[in-house]
């Protein structure tokens, strides 16, 4: 798989499109349909990609990891979107995980 200069950007971008989806007609946009169709139906898709990127990391090529990977992001921005999560927050949690033992970090949640 080619390995190109790829914009980071590009989960910001796909993000204000999710959000500006928001109202539009469920018979013209996917996205449009899924807020329509509410949160559960969103948490559903996403289990969904979830487990079809799962499914090609044990059996597929890379390209249809990637692919699926594709489907579990946007799926999970379309969550965000609905749910008032900006990428921005999740980055910052990142950001503050940065550095930790992922074992510390499950450590310290488990103790809240």
């Amino acid at each position: 798989m080619s390995h190109q200069s790829i914009d980071s950007d590009v989960l910001e971008r796909l993000f204000d499109t999710i959000k500006s989806r928001h109202g539009d007609d469920p018979e013209t946009s996917y996205t449009a349909k899924l807020f329509s169709r509410g949160r559960g139906e969103i948490a559903r898709k996403l289990g969904e990609e979830a487990t079809e990127t799962i499914v090609a990391s044990l059996d597929e090529t890379e390209e249809k990891v990637v692919s699926e990977s594709a489907d579990l992001l946007y799926h999970l921005l379309v969550l965000w979107a609905d749910t008032g999560v900006e990428p921005a927050h999740v980055w910052a949690e990142l950001a503050r995980r940065e550095g930790t033992s992922g074992i510390d970090e499950k450590n310290s949640r488990a103790k809240k």
